[in-house]
């Protein structure tokens, strides 16, 4: 007789609410939960007291554009041709209509779906834009406020728009949109409050040009960056402070998260180096903590296995009772049970714990005779491919130790050296060298497009 199939019947009775803050170009160290000692940062402090704070984390990419698209598809940036740079205001790609993005997931699953905030995944077609890619309702900013894309807008700047297109502001005011999106964020949950919803709130900053409201200016030991970092704690309270005033705390998951890193460690204690842009620790490892003790996500936990930005797509869907379709062939791993407290890290695909435990499986897995001794499915399918910015294949993860591919393979155990600054020998070389192989070609046969324009 067959084992018994699970139930997911405590998890998906009441379909648990999503909220997904996603802030922009946070580092590492830069949270007082992680380290930081130049801002005070109470009430994330206290989701991660609260919830699970993850110490190895990563973003789909060091870049904006990249690392939207791997998180809200389950993919690697690659898989989904939106791993090169960012999207911006004169560029003819964008995500393309046919991937099935979390929203869509969830909105066939009779979710209300919102987005609020910084979109940055196309714009030159409909087929882009967040109506079209399962939101309900949109405000935000479909692109950076940086000089990299405010010199396609010229003196009129970048607006600040809602729904499909209708100028709210313009130019936007990076000093308000930290409260605008906020404001937004509270309107919809109260609106929404009596049906499920998932709700994503990838902030603008902390991305620069920088904007403080004025009566953050000056309340940090770190200039702008950490006055805007203490406005972002101040507006993930008055969220926080809301889902309990609208009595739905209790049924609701909260994710703090960063897009991409910022900066290197800036003492003893915080080994790890790189910023922003480079596949260095620090550009591409991130702030991550899940909050949800109502839903049953474990509390005050610390986790150091390795996830990423990719698990969150069959993950969340599996804590709401929804099945990924058995078409979509995603790289998120079922990270729900390790969320649940079932188990410490990410269980086998094979053991089958969780509602899409399986989804992995349907990635290739043609394994040369060259590289059977050296690894199993199950390792490489939990490996951790980093990307650059410029959508290069640049380093591998397995366990504790991380190859760099280029310019020469170099082995670290950032167990014992974070800081990559002393590289190893040994049989992991071969490893997961074998295991970048065979990822790139299992992206050259089976990467799909982005849209194009029309």
């Amino acid at each position: 007789m067959g084992a018994e199939k699970p139930s997911f019947a405590e998890v998906s009775a009441d379909k648990p609410n999503v909220l997904f803050i996603f802030v922009d170009d946070q580092g590492y160290y830069d949270l007082g939960c992680y380290g930081a000692t130049e801002v005070k940062t109470p009430r994330i402090n206290a989701l991660a007291k609260e919830g699970i704070r993850f110490t190895d984390y990563y973003a789909a990419a060091p870049i904006c554009s990249p690392s939207r698209a791997g998180l809200l598809t389950g993919c690697y940036p690659r898989r989904v041709g939106m791993e090169v740079w960012v999207q911006r205001a004169d560029l003819k790609r964008g995500l393309a209509e046919d991937e099935l993005t979390m929203a869509e997931l969830f909105k066939s699953a009779g979710y209300a779906t919102g987005c609020i905030g910084k979109w940055h995944l196309g714009d030159q077609d409909p087929a882009f834009l967040p109506l079209q890619q399962g939101f309900d309702s949109y405000f935000g900013l479909l692109h950076n406020l940086d000089d990299v894309e405010t010199i396609y807008f010229g003196d009129q700047g970048v607006p600040l728009v809602r729904g499909d297109g209708e100028v709210v502001k313009r130019p936007a005011d990076p000093a308000e949109l930290t409260r605008l999106y906020t404001d937004e964020a509270i309107r919809f949950m109260t609106e929404k409050k009596d049906e499920p919803f998932f709700l994503y709130l990838p902030h603008t900053m902390l991305h620069n040009p920088l904007g403080v409201g004025e009566e953050f200016k000056g309340t940090s030991n770190w200039g702008e960056y950490g006055d805007a970092i203490q406005e972002m704690d101040f507006h993930v309270g008055r969220l926080m402070d809301t889902l309990k005033e609208l009595g739905i705390a209790e049924k609701t998951i909260v994710l703090y998260v960063s897009d991409n890193g910022r900066g290197p460690g800036r003492n003893p204690q915080q080994p790890m180096k790189g910023s922003k842009l480079t596949t260095w620790e620090c550009g591409i490892r991130v702030p991550a903590i899940a909050w949800g003790p109502g839903v049953g996500i474990r509390a005050g936990c610390e986790s150091a296995a390795v996830v990423s930005a990719m698990d969150w797509y069959p993950s969340l869907a599996s804590l709401a009772g929804i099945r990924v379709p058995e078409d979509r062939v995603i790289d998120g791993r079922d990270i729900s049970p390790l969320l649940l407290g079932k188990t410490d890290d990410v269980p086998a695909a094979e053991a089958k714990l969780s509602l899409n435990a399986d989804v992995p499986l349907r990635r290739r897995w043609e394994q040369p005779g060259e590289w059977q001794p050296l690894f199993t499915r199950d390792e490489y399918t939990n490996a951790f491919f980093y990307h650059g910015s410029e959508g290069q294949l640049a380093a591998v993860r397995s366990g504790d130790f991380k190859l760099i591919l280029t310019p020469n393979l170099t082995l670290y155990n950032l167990a014992k050296d974070p800081g990559e600054t002393k590289p190893v020998r040994g049989e992991e070389i071969r490893k997961l060298r074998g295991m970048a192989v065979m990822f790139q070609e299992e992206m050259n046969r089976d990467a799909r497009q982005a849209g194009e324009a029309k």
